[in-house]
């Protein structure tokens, strides 16, 4: 049986901001990420949407970023693995505070933006936020692009991770996501996003843009909450993949 999670990026606006297609999207997903403020988000936003993925059995992760609210997270900062290690720290203990207080446990950290694909390709970033991850809680699992630097670091210290995959990005050739700044990163054509998922899922395989067939592991879907098609991708995705025979499940 070829069982796969779906993820969703949430949580990030700000104060009197009312869920909406946030919660919408909870409907179809199983692990939600939920910003802490430093990319987005803020602590009546990080407090609503825990209670709504608690309400509906979702598992909660936290979504750490840098610490640039104007660039959403995705410009590269230049920070030392120390800096890494203490942002995700503060980062995993403001999330750990709501989810808490609500009488909910936290599953994942997924780092966010340019954090995340800087820690993809660096060996020291993703060590040290993966020992970030560690020392708060040993039980909690990584989810890092699938083959990268961040599912390396999780191994070498001993913690679990999730491979994750792309439903609206394609791929280089080494398995890497196209830069957001490069023509074609995005996909926004329904019928590619999800004929691309499935193929992952079952196949364990992908097309880079450059048409090369690369091996990829894929335990983990994630869907942009931001993107304009969110909620649509997230419907027919999650049919697809019933149709397909795939199970989607919360990860153990």
């Amino acid at each position: 049986m070829v069982v796969v999670d779906i993820n969703c990026d949430m949580g990030e606006s700000f104060g009197a901001y009312k869920m909406g297609r946030d919660e919408e999207i909870l409907d179809y997903i199983t692990s939600a990420n939920i910003a802490c403020g430093f990319h987005a988000g803020d602590p009546r936003t990080m407090k609503n949407t825990v209670r709504l993925a608690l309400e509906k059995n979702i598992g909660i992760g936290v979504h750490p970023g840098l610490q640039d609210l104007a660039g959403f997270g995705r410009r590269d900062m230049n920070i030392s693995p120390e800096e890494a290690y203490d942002i995700v720290i503060y980062q995993i203990g403001a999330l750990y505070a709501f989810v808490k207080s609500e009488g909910g446990s936290l599953q994942h950290v997924k780092p966010h933006g340019a954090l995340y694909n800087m820690a993809a390709k660096s060996a020291i970033l993703s060590e040290a936020i993966a020992e970030a991850v560690y020392k708060v809680d040993p039980e909690l699992i990584l989810f890092g692009l699938a083959g990268s630097e961040l599912i390396r670091a999780a191994q070498k210290i001993g913690l679990s991770s999730a491979s994750e995959v792309f439903a609206d990005r394609t791929y280089q050739d080494d398995g890497s996501l196209t830069s957001r700044r490069a023509e074609g990163a995005l996909i926004t054509n329904h019928d590619a996003a999800v004929k691309q998922v499935v193929r992952m899922v079952k196949e364990g395989s992908v097309t880079s843009l450059q048409g090369t067939e690369v091996s990829i592991q894929a335990d983990t879907v994630c869907i942009h909450g931001d993107g304009i098609h969110a909620l649509d991708f997230a419907k027919n995705i999650t049919a697809a993949l019933k149709e397909s025979g795939i199970t989607i499940a919360t990860l153990k």
